[in-house]
């Protein structure tokens, strides 16, 4: 789909909802975004506390200010933010920290800035007006960019709304104040060397905070939108993940290109087939939790087993399993996996056979093996909007066939010899194997000569 820019109304719906999209959000995506956002609240009162901290090193180490006369309140405002502040980070390592509490965080950073801002009028004994030149007002918009770290813009909008509200007050006490001693003027040098308030300066100030606070607000509604689509995409790809080998996965995800219909490439490989004799009138008799139970404890065992001889599970078939070897990504010793996957597969199958019995399979689990080797084409078949990863090619059918034939030659793991001498050639060795030459297997025009592996 183009990608479609947020319009107002989106935005003024997030700052309502908290939801970019205003719709509800999977749960489990939201799980992934709070621990994000858990994450970066920490991040934040570490970054809080490194300020309060900063200003009272600055505090310590600089020059007096001369001049002073009156009541100094800044250290004991300092104080009381290293207080708050280290509870905050203590708060933050041992629950969610609430809404209502950071909105209250945003209220004291900006409170006691703002009264420690005041205080200079009381400290220097000057009009409130004095205090209007602080530059000390500039750490106003430290706490507001602050607030971005948590990819939340309500809470940029907050604190910006907080701030401006904070200096306009502050404004309006210098205005309100005895007017003996000041006044308000519209000549910048008078404002610049005497206690006069400029209006339109303090305005501007007003302005330059709100102007900063909707740019950082709009900037961070935009990447959170992309945060949710990209935490969306990530768990959807985790659990299609699922459904995948993470080989094949991977080769989709980090394509250049998004994979279509009619991509292949071909590549020498090797072809396993496993089905389970009389399983489906066996399940007909039985409940269909126990069938999904033993279905389930007999395909982990299989893909453990594949797993850990270099296979991937290209498709669960009911009871039947596809894998191949050197398929997705090339190796120099695909045949003689296979085969090594094959008598693995068995033998893991018949160890697990009373736990099968426990799960109410009735008799004996027994399976069927086969792997054919040979030229494979890898790519995707289907059609737009249902695509399938897989391989196809003359190995696939020959796999297929062989292992139906273990019904006739009554064994249980059958090649043939050529993917026999592949495997020998890449160092598989198994002196207990029989050769079968010249045998007939249903479904193929020329006999073939099998290997028996068991």
């Amino acid at each position: 789909m183009p990608y479609v820019p947020p319009s107002l109304r989106d935005f003024a719906v997030y700052i309502w909802t908290g939801d970019p999209h205003g719709a509800a959000i999977p749960p489990r995506v939201m799980a992934e975004i709070d621990r994000r956002e858990t994450a970066a609240e920490q991040t934040i009162s570490w970054a809080q506390l490194s300020i309060v901290g900063f200003l009272t090193v600055l505090y310590w180490v600089a020059p007096r200010a001369e001049g002073t006369a009156g009541e100094n309140f800044v250290p004991i405002t300092l104080a009381a933010y290293l207080v708050f502040t280290l509870f905050r980070v203590f708060l933050s390592y041992r629950m969610v920290l609430p809404g209502w509490y950071l909105m209250l965080s945003m209220v004291v950073d900006v409170g006691l800035l703002c009264g420690m801002i005041f205080s200079f009028h009381i400290q220097y004994q000057q009009p409130p007006a004095f205090y209007l030149k602080s530059p000390t007002m500039i750490y106003l918009f430290f706490f507001i960019a602050l607030r971005a770290l948590r990819f939340d813009p309500r809470y940029v909008f907050f604190s910006g709304l907080i701030a401006a509200s904070g200096w306009v007050l502050m404004v309006l006490y210098a205005l309100t104040y005895d007017m003996n001693n000041m006044h308000v003027t519209r000549n910048y040098v008078e404002y610049l060397t005497s206690n006069t308030v400029l209006i339109g300066a303090e305005i501007d100030k007003v302005i330059t905070i709100l102007g900063v606070t909707l740019i950082l607000t709009f900037a961070l509604f935009r990447a959170r939108l992309v945060l949710f689509d990209a935490i969306q995409s990530h768990a959807a790809a985790e659990d299609l993940s699922q459904f995948f080998a993470p080989e094949v996965a991977d080769l989709i995800t980090q394509s250049a290109e998004m994979p279509g219909a009619g991509q292949g490439e071909v590549r020498e490989a090797a072809v396993m087939f496993v089905d389970v004799r009389g399983f489906t009138k066996t399940a007909l008799t039985l409940p269909p939790e126990t069938v999904m139970r033993v279905l389930a404890h007999y395909q982990q065992i299989s893909l453990t087993e594949i797993e850990q001889h270099n296979g991937q599970i290209d498709k669960f078939m009911g009871d039947g399993i596809l894998a191949t070897f050197g398929a997705v990504h090339p190796g120099e010793t695909y045949a003689a996996d296979a085969l090594r996957a094959a008598s693995a597969v068995i033998a893991a199958l018949d160890a697990q056979q009373s736990e099968f019995a426990a799960l109410g399979w009735p008799g004996r689990f027994t399976t069927g093996v086969a792997v054919a080797s040979g030229d494979v084409t890898v790519g995707i078949v289907g059609s737009q909007g249902r695509f399938e990863f897989t391989v196809i090619g003359h190995a696939v059918n020959l796999a297929s066939k062989l292992e139906s034939a273990n019904k006739v030659q009554h064994t249980r793991a059958l090649t043939d010899a050529r993917t026999h001498e592949r495997a020998e050639a890449q160092g598989y060795v198994n002196p207990s194997v029989l050769h079968r030459d010249g045998e007939s297997v249903a479904g193929l025009a020329a006999p073939v000569d099998l290997v028996v592996l068991a």
